[in-house]
């Protein structure tokens, strides 16, 4: 039958037309679509780009070029360079940059420091003033990377991403001048779209240089690219760089209101009508709510979008119970997604008033803790681990609030405390209203202002210049900028004088106290200003030396046992009595949790780190972190010191402190009861001894049930080594880290608490040692070591992953002592 001559027959002419321009139509529409999926407008991506760099420390001349892609050199690629006229010279010829020399160069992974893998140099013109900066210098050096970009990504647009460079960096892509970024502490952004090389047209270079011979801080801040690096890739229309910000003012047990501003970016040059799908999601993947908004876009042009969404009994982020939600905004246009952003968030309210800080509507005392970014072995390029690591270590001893001293912190760091639990004190780097300064403080606050753990904001440190006029005026200009940006936060600085002069308090929402309980000054300014709100910012400055029970000058050590120097603080956990008598306080931040390079106060050389911390640079406890722990937790705590190994000290008068959350504490050496004292909240209790070696106990009771109990014993010479890691799995990503402590025990398993040997470490299997330390303040060991001298009793090796699976076997051996091995297996 022929189906074509009767239909022909059947269907009248004008009909038979317009059915032949639909299949006309349908299959140019099915060309068209075959040609979009061959190179599809796909959904943006997110690469880490810390891998494969080449290192180059030193300065290397770089002429200015007066002509686009005129650098050459070690700034692009050996590959022929186009021009209009004539035909190819090779880029050495025409360069102002020297060639790349690979032998003059080594291959790191970021985040690195080269600081750290210094030589300690007893120079006092290093730093921004003398010791602050540990006596590592800084210097110049390049970084540079040869990749490839897939000729699929052309028509994309392509940037880089740096969370933070130390410091005044400069970058080149492909013989071009990018761009320089001052700042030490704030990420910077480019747009690589034009200068890049896609499939076929070759290879891409990115050189960077860092210029670290200038300082920002009063302490240890490293040199290089020390935190990520990433490569986004995004269609031409999409959600802007930080383009959300998501807020939950009105909450109830009942339901949550979330307001949603969207900034959309069209770097089309062409009208483009888009549509924004905003989904709630919960943190078991279930879709809460739908917002849908249909927009024109101009070209070249970026719109904000605000839509409204309901959570039904909404679960509060709180540090006890971290809840996250997210949004997830899908950019449409003709119904194909082409961009796709996440925003993690918190349903949380603050509001901190004269009364005290208020969370969710409750009365929520701050136990914080202020903190330098850097770690043993490694200066400021901690992994993901380490800060995460820190932040476990301070949640244990129950802290629930983290202060960034003295600048913004990786971003990483902020998206732990908002699933870990920790309120955060976001920190402006310095008081300046110049175009640089708001540029630094507009990048922390967009970057940071959808993290529910940010509950305010502080906008300088001690400044010389606090309690001025001129002060107060540079002040406000960034408190109203701080407001408009995000208005649900409030603003505060951490004054250590001038807080009563020249207006400067007055333009903050929260008056930030540092050391406010000399002369009770925030008890007595609570009552002279009625108006006025306060915060606790800065605490205590115990200096301290872990396992240390006398000042040594030429050691450069500092006693747990009492006062000495500074005097701006008072002993451990003193402090925290006046936040529990004068609640409307707020809470405080205890200078510091950590350990930090520079700044060795009461110091100089030898010694390289600070002693402030409760917790040495390794994170080992000092005898002041049980204070804390003490007035910090519902878990019965009692602690003892010094340690009991005295040889020659037979006989002389010692003694005991105890830290405790106890009514009572009985004292017991030898078995003998020494006696048994009440506990005045907060304070340390002391006993004076004769000594003697042994045991001494001391047994904490609640009304009058032993609740816990600590031993302190004389132990024999050390006899054997002890490896104790945190993990016994990493994941084979090459960043994965485990934290290993190690311990000199005598032949009972007791650590010896003033053991000094020298540990020696060898490795085997899919991962390596990053660095080492032990808390000793005046060691001049390198951190980059496979060996590391014990520091009374402690030292600490960190061991990185490589991409392979398999087992990790660390041994630690010394000359005359027992070895140990431990085991991690790579997955």
């Amino acid at each position: 039958m022929n189906t074509n001559k009767n239909f022909k027959n059947r269907v009248p002419g004008v009909l038979r037309l317009e059915i032949a321009l639909f299949l006309f139509l349908a299959l140019f529409s099915m060309n068209v679509t075959a040609q979009n999926n061959s190179n599809p407008r796909s959904a943006r991506t997110k690469e880490n780009f810390d891998f494969s760099w080449q290192f180059h420390k030193g300065d290397i001349a770089i002429k200015r070029a007066v002509k686009a892609a005129g650098y050459g050199g070690l700034t692009d690629i050996n590959v022929k360079v186009e021009t209009n006229k004539e035909a190819i010279i090779a880029y050495t010829d025409v360069g102002k940059a020297a060639a790349f020399k690979p032998e003059d160069w080594k291959e790191v992974n970021l985040p690195h420091d080269w600081c750290v893998e210094g030589t300690f140099v007893n120079d006092k013109s290093i730093g921004s003033s003398p010791a602050v900066s540990g006596y590592l210098p800084g210097g110049t050096g390049f970084y540079r990377k040869e990749f490839e970009i897939p000729g699929t990504d052309k028509g994309k647009k392509i940037s880089i991403e740096f969370d933070g460079i130390f410091r005044n960096s400069t970058v080149w892509v492909n013989g071009q001048l990018i761009g320089n970024h001052q700042s030490g502490y704030t990420s910077s952004n480019y747009d690589l779209t034009d200068v890049l090389r896609y499939g076929n047209e070759g290879k891409n270079v990115i050189l960077v240089k860092v210029d670290a011979t200038e300082y920002e801080g009063w302490w240890y801040e490293g040199c290089g690219i020390y935190r990520h690096v990433w490569l986004n890739k995004t269609d031409r229309l999409h959600v802007d760089r930080f383009g959300t910000y998501v807020t939950t003012s009105l909450v109830s047990p009942d339901e949550a209101v979330v307001t949603v501003k969207t900034n959309i970016k069209n770097e089309y040059g062409v009208v483009k009508n888009i549509t924004l799908i905003s989904k709630i999601i919960d943190n078991k993947g279930v879709v809460l709510d739908t917002k849908t908004s249909s927009q024109v876009i101009e070209p070249f042009g970026t719109t904000e979008l605000s839509q409204k969404g309901v959570i039904q009994k909404p679960l509060l982020w709180t540090p006890e119970t971290p809840d996250l939600y997210r949004v997830l905004s899908e950019v449409s246009e003709n119904g194909i997604v082409i961009d796709n952003y996440e925003t993690p968030f918190g349903v949380r309210t603050i509001e901190i008033n004269r009364n005290g800080v208020f969370l969710n509507g409750k009365l929520y005392p701050v136990k914080g803790t202020c903190n330098h970014q850097d770690f043993a072995g490694i200066g400021v390029a901690l992994p993901d681990k380490i800060n995460e690591y820190k932040l476990k270590l301070l949640k244990e001893m129950g802290s629930n609030a983290y202060r960034c001293s003295h600048h913004p912190p990786t971003p990483e760091l902020l998206d732990m405390c908002d699933r870990m639990g920790l309120l955060v004190l976001d920190e402006n780097r310095m008081l300046s209203s110049s175009e640089e300064g708001i540029m630094d403080l507009k990048a922390m606050l967009y970057r940071d202002r959808n993290h529910p753990c940010v509950f305010m904001w502080s906008m300088e440190n001690e400044e010389w210049i606090q309690g001025t006029v001129t002060g107060a005026r540079i002040l406000k200009t960034l408190v109203d900028i701080t407001h408009k940006i995000d208005p649900t936060r409030p603003v505060t600085a951490a004054m250590n004088h001038g807080r009563n002069e020249g207006g400067y308090s007055d333009v903050l929402d929260v008056v930030g106290y540092n050391y406010g309980d000399k002369g009770l000054a925030y008890v007595k300014d609570h009552e002279k200003y009625p108006n006025r709100v306060e915060f606790c910012t800065e605490a205590t400055s115990f200096i301290s030396t872990r396992g240390e029970y006398q000042n040594d000058w030429g050691k450069g050590y500092v006693s747990n046992l009492g006062l000495w120097q500074p005097d701006w603080g008072p002993l451990p956990g003193e402090d925290w009595a006046d936040i529990v008598k004068y609640p409307y306080l707020g809470g405080l931040f205890v200078w510091t949790g950590f350990d930090y390079r520079g700044e060795p106060t009461p110091y100089q050389w030898p010694c390289v780190t600070s002693h402030f911390g409760f917790m040495d640079i390794c994170g080992f406890p000092k005898d002041g972190y049980y204070a804390y722990k003490a007035a910090w937790t519902n878990e019965p705590v009692v602690h003892i010191f010094p340690h009991w190994n005295w040889s020659g000290k037979e006989g002389d008068s010692i003694k005991v402190n105890c830290y405790t959350n106890c009514n009572e504490v009985e004292l017991f050496l030898n078995g003998k009861r020494i006696g048994r004292q009440k506990a005045i909240p907060y304070t340390k209790l002391i006993w004076n001894l004769v000594y003697k070696p042994g045991k001494l106990e001391a047994r904490g009771y609640k009304n009058g049930k032993l609740e816990t109990k600590d031993i302190v014993e004389t132990t024999t010479a050390a006899a054997q080594v002890a490896l104790n890691s945190d993990c016994n799995k990493l994941k084979a990503d090459g960043t994965d880290v485990a934290v290993i402590r190690v311990a000199i025990k005598d032949t009972k398993g007791r650590v010896v608490p003033t053991a000094g040997n020298l540990v020696k470490f060898s490795i085997e299997g899919p991962g390596r040692i990053i660095g080492t330390g032990n808390g000793d303040p005046s060691s001049h060991e390198p951190d980059k070591a496979s060996q590391r001298t014990a520091f009374n009793g402690y030292c600490l090796v960190l061991i990185q992953s490589n991409k392979q699976a398999g087992e990790v076997r660390l041994k630690a051996f010394s000359e005359t002592l027992k070895g140990s091995e431990v085991i991690i297996k790579v997955k």
